[in-house]
């Protein structure tokens, strides 16, 4: 079986950090695949002459034709002898343009006649065909690049084929995280934010589970979440969903939103084998090593 990762994504956002951590991991990478070369690749990987773990990068710089075929080439290419994983790499174009501006690099598309936010545009457009095809989408905005690497290694390069499921912690004020699958609003819960002595603490703190677990709705906003992921995650697993993201939203990202992802995180963990967390506005990644008691009625 031939193991083939195709990772794409605007200029900027993390692409060849992304393929260098896959390249550590034993991967045998190229950047900036010809997208029509796909199918001889495969060919080529299929007399075993390379490593049968590849990843190749595919972005703008592509030939448009190719990047338009997309969809056609990768039905091509999938078959029984290939499992196939498309990441899409992105970030907001605000963040993208202060990193062409920190690093004084210059935009692939842009040039005299084109400056960077319409160069930033236009890469969007051209490669549409395979942001709707990816099947993992992975926001880099608030990420650094060592939190990148630890995305690439934990939900790519680490995946095995079962089902991943990544739940998220985020501040509304900041933005709904753009990688999201689903998303549950909790800001209508009492916000320990007003609390003097809770202020300069998190989700994560024993405080604040205490203070939050005294309000019957948000034992009731968990039951409700909790139920609704048990009801639809296996119908999306059977519809051959390889990853979900379950976003959960406060004002400030630091509260109630983190309470209730890590709670859930804990609940799940015990019944899927790969879950995941993150709290981005704590800039935490990766499975969480706090386990607040939250009782028998989680397991």
């Amino acid at each position: 079986m031939i193991s083939l990762v195709i990772v794409s994504g605007r200029s900027g956002s993390g692409k060849s950090t992304a393929l260098h951590v896959l390249e550590d991991m034993g991967y045998y990478c190229i950047d900036n695949l010809p997208a029509s070369l796909l199918p001889p690749l495969i060919r080529r990987l299929g007399e075993g002459q390379v490593n049968d773990r590849v990843a190749v990068s595919i972005d703008a710089r592509n030939i448009a034709a190719d990047l338009a075929t997309f969809p056609d080439i990768v039905t091509e290419v999938r078959g029984s002898q290939v499992s196939l994983q498309i990441v899409y790499l992105d970030s907001s174009s605000p963040a993208l343009v202060k990193r062409f501006s920190e690093t004084r690099r210059k935009h692939p598309l842009s040039n005299h006649e084109r400056n960077l936010k319409e160069a930033l545009e236009l890469e969007t457009s051209l490669l549409d065909p395979i942001s709707g095809m990816a099947d993992l989408t992975i926001d880099t905005t608030s990420l650094t690049i060592h939190d990148l690497r630890d995305v690439i290694r934990s939900r790519v390069a680490g995946r095995t084929h079962e089902f991943a499921l990544l739940f998220e912690s985020f501040a509304y004020k900041s933005g709904v995280p753009v990688d999201a699958d689903l998303v549950f609003d909790v800001r209508s819960l009492p916000n320990p934010h007003w609390i003097a002595t809770l202020r300069n603490l998190t989700g994560l703190d024993r405080p604040v589970a205490e203070f939050l677990e005294q309000h019957a709705d948000v034992a009731e906003m968990y039951d409700s979440i909790s139920s609704f992921l048990d009801t639809w995650l296996p119908r999306f697993e059977a519809n051959n969903r390889s990853y979900m993201t379950v976003a959960i939203g406060c004002t400030g990202g630091q509260h109630r939103s983190v309470y209730l992802a890590n709670r859930l995180f804990h609940t799940f963990a015990a019944r899927w084998k790969n879950v995941q967390i993150r709290h981005r506005e704590l800039g935490n990644l990766g499975i969480r090593q706090e386990n607040l008691d939250y009782g028998q009625a989680d397991t």
